[in-house]
């Protein structure tokens, strides 16, 4: 079976598409483990971040395809326009770019590899990966950290949590103003929230499914940020400017109710939203309140582009070390599968050492002359060794001009003689 890659990101899919195709982070395990049920998968890893939803494989992609629409529920026709397929090199160095951030929205960004080694544990936990996978997985995790070390692709780039930072800076004039409400806890929360709270906020509030992760959150911050479970929302939203949201909820937390009596709250002063989820967390039709500013994942694209120009001289020099690395790896690849033949090359040629040094002993044995021996010995050795490759080369068979050239090349023999 083939190394494959089946997957849709921010380039190929809406974020309307997208939703529908992530896997939430408790689901991974019983996804990986449905998708292995499948007899023409042999390993598979699946990584689910907010811009992409990508099954690394060694398997069928269209049965890939089929086990997508089946566990989500959605039908193949829907999903297929939108779905990238690669296989062998193409995955390999697929895998290579996703690894160093060259494929991300934001270009050369950090957070995709700890999402990628993430993807790693849990395929490894649940059993999924097997030497050709593994192997893949090394490798990209290897040249992901040769590409930061030799190149400048993340040192320019422009994080998602600046990116925020600056588009509420185009809505309030100082940060310092605001009360910043932040929905969830996990690690893309806490990278905007550690952004935000270093810009000195007036106030910095946590809203969580569970106070124990809100409050590890608030502690790590260290600016006395107030901590709320999620169904106060409706009661706290009114006095937050700023709301970002990133949970791991299947279905929308904030309605647009919640936030028209917000706003009323507010005397209609705006609030900027920022829903960075994948299912979306903020209901879309919240949009269309006026002194409401929302925008998710896929309305970044203008503020990360910042320096682009750096980033992709950058990007240019990964680029080149990706080619490196992935010829490498296919080399690897290919050395990798004559392993076999190899090893039964070699048992073949003890075989026939073993029958003559058999013979030999035995005339030995019986008194025969040494040299006589030694002689009749070479002799059925050489004929053993020869015989398979004479026998392919026997006039009455038809010409392989391929054959010829490879018997040449093994026993460097000279074409013209």
């Amino acid at each position: 079976m083939s190394l494959t890659i089946v997957g849709l990101n921010h380039q190929t899919a809406p974020v309307s598409i997208r939703e529908k195709l992530a896997i939430a982070s408790e689901v991974l395990p019983q996804a990986s483990v449905s998708l292995m049920g499948d007899p023409k998968i042999d390993e598979a890893l699946i990584l689910s971040t907010c811009n992409r939803t990508e099954i690394y494989a060694v398997g069928d992609s269209q049965n890939i395809i089929h086990w997508m629409s089946s566990f989500h529920n959605i039908p193949e026709s829907e999903i297929r326009p939108y779905l990238y397929i690669y296989n062998d090199e193409e995955t390999v160095r697929h895998a290579f770019r996703v690894s160093c951030g060259l494929n991300s929205m934001v270009l050369g960004e950090p957070q995709i590899l700890g999402q990628l080694k993430d993807a790693v544990r849990v395929a490894q936990e649940c059993g999924t990966l097997d030497s050709m996978l593994n192997m893949l997985f090394q490798r990209t995790l290897s040249v992901a950290k040769d590409v930061r070390t030799h190149t400048d692709v993340g040192g320019q780039s422009v994080s998602m949590a600046t990116a925020s930072v600056k588009l509420a800076e185009q809505i309030f004039p100082s940060i310092e103003e605001l009360n910043v409400l932040f929905i969830g806890a996990g690690e893309m929360i806490e990278l905007m929230a550690t952004c935000f709270a270093s810009r000195n906020p007036k106030n910095i509030g946590i809203a969580n499914r569970t106070l124990e992760r809100a409050g590890r959150l608030s502690k790590k911050l260290n600016c006395g940020a107030e901590v709320f479970l999620l169904p106060a929302l409706p009661d706290i939203m009114y006095r937050y400017d700023v709301v970002i949201s990133s949970t791991a909820s299947q279905l929308p937390i904030v309605g647009k109710g919640i936030v028209e009596t917000a706003l009323k709250k507010r005397r209609n002063k705006p609030m900027f939203i920022l829903d960075l989820a994948v299912p979306r967390d903020i209901e879309y039709q919240v949009s269309e309140l006026s002194n409401a500013f929302l925008y998710t994942v896929d309305d970044m694209t203008d503020i990360v582009n910042m320096g682009k120009e750096a980033r992709q001289k950058a990007a240019a020099q990964a680029e080149k070390l990706i080619d490196k690395h992935v010829a490498e790896y296919i080399q690897w690849q290919r050395a990798r599968a004559t392993v076999p033949l190899i090893r039964h090359l070699r048992d073949d040629g003890e075989k026939a050492r073993q029958y003559v040094l058999s013979n030999a002993m035995r005339r030995l044995a019986r008194g025969d002359s040494p040299e006589d021996v030694l002689e009749q010995l070479s002799v059925q050795l050489t004929n053993k060794l020869l015989h398979h490759p004479t026998k392919a080369l026997n006039p009455s068979n038809s010409i392989d001009i391929g054959l010829i050239d490879a018997v040449t090349r093994i026993y460097h023999l000279d074409k013209d003689n």
